[in-house]
């Protein structure tokens, strides 16, 4: 089968033939439809030093897809050939104390699809099948294939209740925008973004957000005057990784308020414990999806009107990987959808 493997310790990939993959007992091998490209797909391609420290090569990278069941284990019994499916990309042990207790999401032995094992950009995956979901064939096959960000921005913006309330988000990437609808979709007020990419600011005034704003040029206090918002934001989801705009949300947060941390901050970053003590705020760090419940809500959402079509901006045969690397590099794009039977 053809596969895109991180085969040298320098930037990009090489389009390679691999062997397809054989599912053992408890496993199912899907024929990847769409897969699409993730910012930590863009880590390995570039060959960062994050990369360096946690990729063994070679490595077929990818962990965003859909695909059709081609044959599944001796043990399997609720799937067959022919179903939609996706599938979480956490493989989780099974055993610790939080798989026991069914918060797979915290297993500390957690390996990653197309980061620990064989990943997703090729024709063929195996993977566990307590790892699959069957997807809603009403749903289209580029909205699919990105159910794991998509999971990832459910749990950050459902992890606080945010009716009525008045949600900030920093970080106008695919995940806050595809949070900003979800937040939106569950009854928040005023959703306010922030980034100071102009392209990914459109991108957010299409998708029903009260204000998209460049930090830049913009100031988050004449934002929450013209919205009459007297006390601050009651719901922060910090997607972008930038220490400054982790600082400016703490400081434009209400007493009491509520911050979801999804972006990776660097270690150097330096937050004011002071204001978090003293404002009686709550951080909660964001780590994938909560395994299955976030999967059955963000299904239960797209079905009720949730629409995220508008972070999909580039679908292009997986022939023309290097084109859509470039676009994620560049910043002007939303999610990149490689289509696997795209010639």
């Amino acid at each position: 089968m053809k596969a895109l493997v991180k085969t040298k310790a320098q930037v990009g990939l090489e389009l390679k033939e691999v062997p397809i993959p054989e599912p053992g007992p408890d496993d199912v091998c899907i024929h990847i439809m769409k897969s699409s490209i993730c910012g930590t797909d863009l880590h390995i391609y570039d060959w960062d030093d994050w990369a360096s420290a946690n990729i063994n090569i070679p490595l077929t990278i990818g962990h965003e897809y859909v695909g059709i069941i081609d044959k599944v284990g001796s043990n399997v019994s609720d799937y067959s050939p022919g179903d939609l499916v996706s599938g979480e990309g956490h493989i989780v042990c099974g055993r610790c104390r939080n798989c026991l207790a069914g918060r797979r999401h915290l297993c500390n032995k957690t390996l990653g699809v197309g980061i620990d094992r064989p990943g997703a950009f090729a024709e063929y995956l195996a993977i566990p099948v307590d790892n699959v979901w069957n997807c809603d064939r009403k749903i289209p096959l580029e909205i699919l294939t990105c159910f794991d960000p998509l999971g990832n921005a459910t749990h950050a913006a459902l992890s606080f209740n945010v009716i009525g309330e008045d949600v900030l988000i920093t970080g106008a990437g695919p995940i806050g925008l595809m949070a900003a609808s979800i937040v939106r979709h569950a009854g928040a007020r005023h959703v306010v973004v922030t980034d100071p990419n102009p392209y990914r600011l459109a991108l957010a005034e299409k998708m029903d957000v009260t204000m998209a704003i460049n930090p830049l040029q913009q100031d988050l206090i004449e934002i929450m005057d013209y919205l009459d918002m007297k006390e601050g934001f009651d719901v922060g989801l910090e997607m972008s990784g930038n220490p400054k705009a982790l600082d400016s949300m703490l400081k434009h947060m209400s007493h009491g308020g509520k911050i979801a941390l999804l972006g990776l901050l660097p270690e150097t970053t330096v937050t004011d414990w002071n204001k978090v003590i003293f404002h009686g705020l709550t951080i909660k760090g964001i780590y994938g999806r909560e395994m299955f419940e976030t999967w059955y809500k963000m299904t239960t959402m797209l079905q009720s009107g949730l629409d995220i079509s508008q972070v999909v901006t580039h679908q292009i045969s997986y022939k023309d990987f290097t084109d859509g690397f470039e676009l994620m590099r560049s910043g002007q794009c939303g999610k990149v959808v490689l289509d696997w039977e795209q010639m």
